[in-house]
Formats: C-alpha cells, sequence, structure tokens
C-alpha cells in the first residue's frame, strides 16, 4: 500500500495524525474487501487552500470539510472485479498499485467541526478519512439509500478501530 501523506495546514495537531489516517485507510481497504494494493494520496491543509481546490475543480467557492478526488470509474460502488481489464488506466505502471485517488480535508475545518459536534479532533479527521475513502471506492450520498449505505460502511470501520464519539 502506498499512502502519499503531506501536512499543509497553519494549525498543529497533537496526536499521530499519520497513524490515524493510515489506519483508517487500511481498515476501509480490508473492510470493502479491495484485492489490490492502492495508492492514496492525502493531503491536509487549511479553509483558504481547500476552498482554491473546491472552486477550481467542482466550481464552489467555500472552503468545505473534505474533497474526494476518485480515479476509478466504479460500474457499481465498492467493486473491483473489472479493474484488471483497465489496467493501463487504474493501476500505476511502476508499483502496480490501484490508483483510489486524492483526499483533501481541511484541519481548521475538522477542528470547527469536532467542537461542533462535541467529538474529539482525532474521532473528526478519523471520520473525514473513512468518508472520503468510501467515496473513491466508489460510494456516494446523493440519495437517502446511498446515504444510509455509505453511513454505516463508515460507522462499521471508525467502531471496528474504537474511534467513537
Amino acid at each position: 500500500m502506498n499512502i502519499h501523506m503531506e501536512y499543509e495546514a497553519n494549525v498543529d495537531l497533537d496526536f499521530d495524525y499519520n497513524k490515524l489516517i493510515n489506519d483508517v485507510i487500511i481498515e476501509c481497504i480490508r473492510y470493502e474487501g479491495c484485492p489490490y494494493e492502492p495508492e492514496i494520496s492525502v493531503l491536509l491543509t487549511n479553509d483558504k487552500e481547500i476552498q482554491e481546490i473546491n472552486k477550481e475543480f467542482r466550481g464552489i467557492d467555500k472552503a468545505t470539510d473534505v474533497l474526494s478526488f476518485p480515479m476509478i470509474d466504479y460500474d457499481k460502488p465498492g467493486d473491483f472485479s473489472d479493474l484488471k481489464e483497465e489496467a493501463r488506466q487504474y493501476f500505476n505502471p511502476d508499483t502496480g498499485h490501484l490508483l483510489l485517488g486524492d483526499i483533501v480535508i481541511s484541519v481548521e475545518r475538522a477542528i470547527k467541526q469536532a467542537e461542533e459536534y462535541g467529538h474529539s479532533i482525532t474521532r473528526e479527521i478519523g471520520f473525514l478519512t473513512a468518508h472520503s475513502m468510501f467515496h473513491l471506492m466508489g460510494y456516494d450520498h446523493i440519495s437517502d439509500e446511498e446515504r444510509l449505505i455509505m453511513e454505516d460502511k463508515q460507522d462499521d470501520v471508525l467502531s471496528q478501530l474504537n474511534i467513537l464519539r
């Protein structure tokens, strides 16, 4: 597994965010049964930077908590069965790793949300990572049905890691 992590936030975290994010990513991959070694990029940044990224890539000129940029077009969420047919498109030719995509988290927004929701920043960063990972594996929350499926998966992963509210 290749997890590329960058920390560009202007706030220091008082816990091992690398371990937390790695643990959540690994558990999401295990939970979903991904048969490949994935490659994921994670950027921890601030509200200003995530707003710029959101504007550039989504046309939305405001900060958000997390952005997900999946690299795979799934026929069905979490279905990895047909990916080998698109090997050049979905796999890193140098490493053979499955290119899942990129995660961008605003640390500033995560701190505010943790305070609002009355839980730890560890829980919020863990949640945002799990949420984004399921987006990278093809899940969405446009309909209520999709939202409930995604929420159950996120809750299961966070419970397995004992990351609770």
